[in-house]
């Protein structure tokens, strides 16, 4: 599928893409886009301040104009300015490379912003908290409407996604139309898990999918028999693996295999270097808890489906 090509840089033109694919409206996307296609040519990695700062401007305007709407007493016109601001100030902070100034704030404004028109919008995703062996895995949780007990899919992320994102992939409405719940988790090494608790990547994704199933067993309207799993992109491996491994699971799928991504790495570095994509080394240290290159291939080592799918 073709990417609508604003910039002269993959890396950009995918979130981009991604934003118009979660919700996002073109006037908005081409007026934060316009004023910064200079420093896109720069690099992908230089210019990526330059890319937040206007996608934020853009987030907080909305969520001023949400306010305005809210006094009046439009809180579904609210919910929905609100949204896009979320999606926006979302794609500005997963920009960034880790530590970036700026970087934590926007993605705090991004969650508060989803969280109000989640209320305001009466939006059917509740936030829940999945107790791990450390910490917790916040999740958004998707009923199908009707009584009784229903199927469900946890859904989880790939290396740089979020739970927002996996929401607005527009999956879990479209699995409750037709009478399936979802669970959108942020698991070790993504969302919130990484940024606000530092969970690492566990590349034997069943121990914490396998609380994700802990959790919906408790949950009267889930069916437990018909419990399933899929993951985009690098959730590729963790959704085979964890399927594999717990056999509660009834069923999984996964959108893009990664079946040995460890070698994929490797090959990588090789290939393009140190900066295939903005800040991406860097994002993968951090998000395997890794204290340099070699830790990080080493703690890589598991991410292989090699011997565990059949």
């Amino acid at each position: 599928m073709a990417l609508f090509e604003v910039f002269p840089n993959y890396i950009w033109n995918l979130s981009v893409a991604i934003a118009m694919e979660s919700g996002g409206q073109i006037g908005e996307i081409v007026d934060m886009c316009q004023p910064i296609k200079d420093a896109a040519a720069s690099g992908a990695d230089a210019g990526t301040p330059q890319f937040m700062a206007q996608w934020a401007a853009m987030g907080d305007k909305l969520i001023d104009l949400a306010g305005e709407d809210e006094a009046k007493g439009r809180a579904f016109s609210a919910a929905t300015k609100l949204e896009r601001a979320a999606l926006y100030l979302f794609t500005a902070e997963r920009m960034q490379g880790h530590g970036h100034p700026g970087r934590t704030e926007t993605y705090a404004k991004a969650r508060g912003a989803f969280d109000k028109a989640t209320i305001l919008g009466k939006i059917d995703r509740e936030r829940v908290e999945i107790p791990l062996a450390q910490g917790t895995m916040p999740a958004l949780y998707t009923r199908a409407p009707g009584e009784g007990p229903k199927p469900v899919v946890v859904y989880c992320n790939g290396l740089d996604s979020c739970k927002e994102l996996l929401y607005w992939s527009r999956l879990p409405e479209a699995l409750a139309r037709r009478g399936v719940s979802a669970l959108c988790v942020d698991q070790p090494g993504s969302g919130e898990a990484l940024r606000l608790q530092g969970l690492p990547v566990d590349p034997h994704s069943e121990n914490w999918a396998s609380k994700a199933v802990d959790w919906l067993e408790q949950q009267p309207d889930v069916d437990p028999k018909r419990i399933g799993m899929t993951g985009i992109s690098l959730g590729g491996h963790f959704a085979p693996r964890a399927v594999a491994y717990e056999p509660r699971f009834a069923s999984g799928a996964c959108w893009g295999a990664n079946h040995n991504w460890a070698e994929v790495q490797q090959k990588r570095l090789k290939r393009e270097g140190e900066n295939p994509v903005p800040h991406y080394w860097a994002h993968v240290m951090w998000a395997f808890g890794a204290k340099d290159m070699d830790d990080f291939f080493a703690k890589a080592e598991d991410m292989n489906l090699n011997g565990h799918m059949g």
